[in-house]
């Protein structure tokens, strides 16, 4: 017996506003061992009945049951829902459960205008605004669909109801060239008569403080917002209710609310029932029209920022010099939702922050110029709940600035924000300090991918670096399905690259901007290696975590442009070189006066050359751009066959630093035959240094090149050093995520420099990468990427008794646990229905039960999708 469990769109779980049909994937429940598809039917129709079918693929043999787009032509504003059944031999399943989605505006054709509360004397305020307009319907509603998007932030709703569960929207896009628009079924709050259309719009990243420039109305003086309610009658009829001059503004109770600033809110200036039918709006003004490219445009399918859970107060302090301090216990984003009781009038003062001084007293100098206050006045004399509108902080703790007297630790409640991206993977092994390792990197993950992954979510910067995404993806893509939230971010990626292929150092690009011209001339603000690779590595990554060729299709100009403006900028030794390199970034073997590390810029910039142009030839030649593809893999030869003159002759280290090693073993650019002996030197240079002393660039790189190179013991005795630098440093120190600096809390309880001190920074969280796929041993494999094959290949170390991992295929879970039983070391794998497995044990293993797999040598050959079980006797 087999069914199917799951349907995924466009490997999400939802797809709202999209213009072409999702891309199809679905999963099996099965107890049968080796199952394998051997045909789909696949149904697509515009009612929930399947009365109405738009598109049959009819029985098809194939086994491909992941990434399948039906050829269909959707039509604007339509719900369509989705039904699969499949064989296995001759025998059928029943349909499967359907799923549904929502058709964005196909045709691209808007009536809507964009509409401002504001007015040019508003430049430099950051006020909230309300917008409202009434309709009335005259006949009965069969189904309605709104498009809602602003410049700024808006929440929007309809006779008084919020739509939609998104914050935040319409998130973070390089604005000047695309702007994600959000898709909600809106049928259940229609009534036939009078009905009102609302919305509340707040300065955002439009137009509000950003960068450590402080510069506001980066994109725009005056915020706006554009919808299109569309309504189809039971009758048949359609009809189209835009934003126009006909709707009425005014100002809100947000007097001020920014991303860095938090939010001040005077509950006084309430209008009461001003987004219902019945309210008198006759003091209302009338809006203006702001002038946007419509064309810009484009549907948000998924992944928008939403609250994901709720954390109480798990100390309720007072400080030495006493600060009524409310602790949550995990450093997050998001923010306070509070109850508070006093006369109309009073006034309540939260100030968010991530860690306490070296006293227990509240430590704000890491914020910088970040306000991160929320300022509440009352409206009433009874208890009133305040939830924030348009801004988000990134703090554990909260100081009551101001606050009366009878606070309660249940009167606040941290709602935590991120992009919806559901959890994928997961990590657990017998050591706690490990585990919390692995809490961190979560959690790191969670704090800064809020529709653009950022640097860190709580000082003033808080941008799109694209360095920190490249070196993380790997981690990421397992953690987290991130489809979504990366395929949006590579979209603002390539619209922000400029025209000679250079990718700025944050995406979107708010430094170059405000950039001076003699900064843009001598130092660039683009085009930096390691950072702009994003453009190569971040789509290839999402391939391989997914199998989804359409990333490579979709970003394959942005990709060739890249790697020409390297090519095109060579210096007289071949190397790419251009403008100012960050490098090794804060590597702990530079001279102290930098963040540089040791490792010399052209040999970094060297590498990644080499890694992009690998990833174009084979990016090419999967996508059967056959020309492109010798013309790439020819230039990565010669580029090869330099470097190794340069850095590598006759397999000796030219650069002798621990990155340098890491880099070349990790990305595989030594000969075979050098391999293991340069590991064993990298190994000798830990000792000899006697920690990692590796940056930004080589630090993921190390224990992946220990590990598959004969020094898996010296990878874990790295991972497992508890003193600083090292990973459980800070889960010593109490980490809840992960931190900028290897020390940026010291011992001694004082801090590393506050001008860049985050303690919510998922950089180096990059070893999770390592965690999953060799100390676990859970792997894709890059010939059948999306987990089509599962490579297991388990490296047990560091006093472990266990180690597991699972991870969330567009096949279904994929899991390992090995485990210590007396002398023996079992391994247990689960290969989900429609895929396989391989499995490799370590080096000098001897097997003990193969349990009922194939062996040749410490290699099994491939197996089926089943629970299976493996014992062995380590070496």
């Amino acid at each position: 017996m087999f069914t199917i469990r799951k349907i995924l769109l466009d490997y999400m779980e939802e797809a709202n506003g999209v213009l072409r049909c999702p891309v199809l994937s679905w999963q099996f429940e099965t107890e049968e061992r080796n199952f394998r598809q051997s045909a789909f039917h696949i149904q697509i129709a515009a009612d929930a009945a399947f009365t109405d079918l738009i598109y049959d693929s009819g029985e098809t043999a194939g086994t491909q049951s992941s990434g399948i787009r039906p050829q269909v032509k959707l039509v604007t504003a339509r719900r369509y829902h989705v039904r699969v059944r499949a064989a296995a031999g001759n025998v059928w399943c029943d349909w499967s459960a359907p799923v549904s989605f929502l058709s964005g505006n196909v045709e691209g054709k808007w009536q809507g205008k964009f509409i401002s509360a504001e007015t040019p004397a508003d430049k430099e305020n950051s006020k909230g605004t309300y917008l409202r307009k009434e309709i009335r319907l005259a006949k009965e509603v069969a189904h309605a669909v709104v498009y809602t998007t602003a410049l700024g932030l808006y929440q929007f709703f309809i006779n008084g109801q919020r739509v939609g569960r998104d914050e935040l929207t319409p998130g973070w896009t390089a604005y000047q060239k695309r702007l994600s628009y959000q898709t909600y079924e809106v049928t259940e709050l229609l009534r036939s008569g009078e009905n009102v259309l609302g919305a509340h719009l707040g300065a955002g990243w439009y137009k509000g403080m950003l960068t450590f420039h402080h510069v506001r109305n980066l994109y725009g003086e005056q915020t706006a917002f554009c919808g299109e309610l569309h309504v189809r009658y039971t009758d048949g009829t359609e009809e189209v209710f835009a934003t126009d001059e006909s709707w009425q503004g005014s100002d809100s109770p947000v007097e001020f609310a920014e991303i860095y600033g938090g939010e001040n809110y005077d509950a006084r200036h309430e209008q009461c029932g001003w987004n219902q039918p019945g309210f008198d709006a006759a003091a209302w003004q009338k809006v203006m029209t702001i002038p946007y490219p419509l064309g810009n445009l484009c549907p948000q399918t998924a992944s928008p920022i939403r609250r994901q859970e709720n954390l109480p107060v798990r100390a309720f302090l007072t400080t030495p010099k006493g600060e009524r301090v409310l602790d949550f216990g995990q450093n997050m984003s998001g923010w306070v939702q509070f109850k508070v009781r006093g006369p109309k009038g009073t006034q309540v003062k939260l100030h968010c922050f991530e860690v306490l001084d070296r006293d227990g007293n509240v430590y704000l100098e890491n914020l910088r110029e970040a306000k991160e206050t929320i300022t509440y006045t009352k409206g009433t004399d009874e208890e009133e709940v305040f939830t924030p509108h348009f801004t988000y902080q990134g703090f554990q703790y909260a100081w009551l600035e101001a606050w009366p007297a009878d606070a309660r630790a249940e009167d606040f409640t941290a709602q935590v924000l991120h992009s919806d991206m559901p959890q994928a993977g997961t990590f657990k092994c017998s050591d706690k300090l490990l585990n919390q390792l692995q809490h961190n990197i979560l959690w790191g993950l969670k704090g800064n991918f809020l529709d653009v992954p950022t640097d860190c979510p709580q000082r003033d910067e808080r941008l799109g670096w694209t360095g920190d995404a490249e070196i993380f993806s790997g981690t990421a893509n397992f953690l987290m399905n991130t489809h979504a939230f990366f395929q949006k971010w590579l979209m603002d990626l390539e619209a922000e690259q400029a025209e000679n292929g250079a990718i700025p150092h944050v995406v979107p690009d708010v430094l170059t901007p405000v950039a001076s011209q003699d900064m843009i001339d001598h130092m660039g603000m683009d085009g930096a290696s390691g950072w702009a690779d994003a453009a190569t590595i971040v789509p290839w990554n999402l391939y391989l975590a997914t199998g989804n060729l359409d990333i490579l299709r979709r970003q394959y100009v942005s990709m060739k442009k890249w790697v020409a403006f390297m090519d095109a900028h060579l210096d007289e030794a071949g190397r790419f070189s251009y403008k100012m390199q960050f490098g090794d970034w804060l590597a702990l073997d530079g001279d102290g006066k930098t963040p540089l590390g040791a490792t010399p810029t052209p040999f970094t910039c060297s590498v990644y050359h080499l890694v992009s142009m690998e990833i174009m030839a084979c990016t090419a030649k999967i996508l059967k751009h056959n020309q492109d593809a010798q013309i790439y893999s020819g230039k990565f030869t010669k580029l090869r066959q330099r470097f190794l003159e340069n850095y590598l002759p006759a397999g000796k280290m030219q650069v002798q630093t621990q990155s340098a090693y890491a880099m070349v073993l990790a990305y595989k650019l030594a000969p075979v035959e050098y391999r293991e002996q340069l590991a064993a030197e990298l190994a000798e240079l830990l000792e000899k240094d006697g920690h990692l002393m590796t940056g930004f660039m080589g630090t993921p790189c190390l224990c992946t090149a220990l590990s598959e190179n004969g020094q898996a013991e010296a990878a874990w005795r790295l991972l497992r050093r508890e003193e600083f630098p090292g990973w459980l440093y800070p889960v010593k120190q109490g980490a809840t995520t992960i931190w900028e600096h290897w020390d940026g809390k010291r011992p001694d309880g004082s801090f590393c420099s506050p001008d860049m001190n985050s303690f919510n920074h998922y950089a180096y969280g990059a070893i999770g990468d390592w965690l999953y796929r060799y100390a676990a041993g859970l792997d894709y494999d890059g010939g059948e990427p999306g987990y089509k094959q599962i490579n297991f290949h388990p490296q047990p170390g560091g006093n472990l008794d266990f180690a597991a991992a699972s991870h969330e295929t567009p096949y279904g879970q994929a899991a390992i646990r090995w485990e210590k039983q007396g002398t023996e070391i079992v391994v247990k794998m689960t290969v989900p229905p429609n895929s396989s497995g391989q499995l490799t044990l370590p080096a000098g293993a001897e097997l003990r039960q193969t349990g009922g797999l194939n062996f040749k040598g410490l290699t099994s050959r491939k197996f089926g999708s089943g629970q299976w079980e493996v014992s062995f006797l380590p070496a």
